[in-house]
């Protein structure tokens, strides 16, 4: 995505979530009497080219069950030790402690936890809102190629958060981990006004079933001004195609880098099946507004396995 092209104003943003698998059993509401599980939550990044750094900031979850409940979580300081951020289910007493993270730096197969084994009510829910900061100055923030830093807005972002309207269970004496995955690439855009807008698209995996597609990049592929990147669409036998908001888009796209001398990728979190993946040179051309003719190659069908990660080369 080229993040540097201006489009106009967009005084709303989407969220995009992917099918989220349920976790093991369990049927109640989130707050009868059916025991209790435990819910995790890590956060990664498809990355993008036009940036050096995407500073996101969030100040805590919420989390729906279907029964009506609703459970808010802040990230407060740890009152036996400041250097350290608890998870608290009423307001904090001790001073605020987001979790500001540098999305860039979440990219090929890393995440960051938001929320490690935490006890709710088994049962069904319904979504999961992540709390993000974006009022002051360098909360949410983007720093582009070259260094200049400009602030992120993030349309509604301070009432409503990044929602993921998906369902899923906690299961009684169990638990469900899952990650989300924050395409930068789709996300972040330029206006004609010169502000940064973050129209957040987020994709969730369950960690029980999700494998990984890796490998090399022929150099002869990446000649001088390229873009590298490997698009990832789910289903075999796809044509490939940009990220315009129509089918096909990419499921997630996964940034080509030169490591020991050679050209390598990994697309992670990819829940079990089948997915076409191919190779652009024409990254950074690709606006997510517009249909952009971007050119691909080395279309291919491949399978992915739960904890395997399947190697395929270009």
């Amino acid at each position: 995505m080229n993040i540097l092209r201006s489009l106009n104003r967009f005084g709303s943003f989407a969220i995009l979530s992917a099918v989220m698998t349920a976790a093991g059993c369990g049927g109640s509401d989130g707050g009868s009497s059916a025991g209790s599980g435990t819910l995790s939550v890590q956060i990664t990044d498809a990355a993008v080219d036009s940036a050096e750094h995407v500073y996101i900031q969030f100040s805590g979850l919420e989390i729906q069950a279907a029964g009506g409940r609703r459970t808010t979580l802040y990230y407060c300081q740890d009152p036996a030790d400041p250097n350290k951020t608890i998870v608290s289910e009423a307001p904090c007493t001790t001073p605020v402690a987001p979790k500001q993270l540098d999305l860039l730096s979440l990219s090929g197969g890393l995440a960051e936890v938001l929320l490690n084994d935490f006890t709710l009510p088994a049962g069904r829910y319904v979504w999961i809102r992540l709390m993000v900061d974006t009022a002051g100055t360098r909360d949410s923030y983007i720093v582009v190629l070259g260094g200049a830093e400009h602030e992120l807005d993030i349309p509604s972002g301070d009432e409503t958060g990044l929602k993921l309207n998906r369902g899923f269970n906690v299961p009684a004496g169990g638990s469900a981990d899952f990650t989300i995955d924050f395409d930068l690439r789709k996300s972040v855009h330029l206006t004609g006004t010169g502000e940064y807008l973050l129209r957040p698209t987020l994709r969730l995996a369950d960690n029980v079933l999700v494998g990984a597609i890796a490998g090399t990049v022929d150099a002869a592929l990446v000649p001088g001004g390229c873009t590298p990147a490997v698009y990832v669409f789910e289903g075999g036998g796809v044509t490939p195609d940009d990220i315009d908001g129509t089918p096909a888009d990419p499921v997630t796209t996964a940034a080509v880098k030169l490591d020991s001398g050679v050209y390598k990728y990994k697309a992670a979190f990819l829940e079990a099946g089948s997915y076409t993946v191919a190779y652009t040179c024409q990254a950074a051309l690709d606006d997510p507004a517009v249909n952009d003719a971007l050119a691909f190659s080395g279309a291919a069908t491949v399978s992915v396995a739960a904890a395997t990660t399947t190697v395929h080369d270009f």
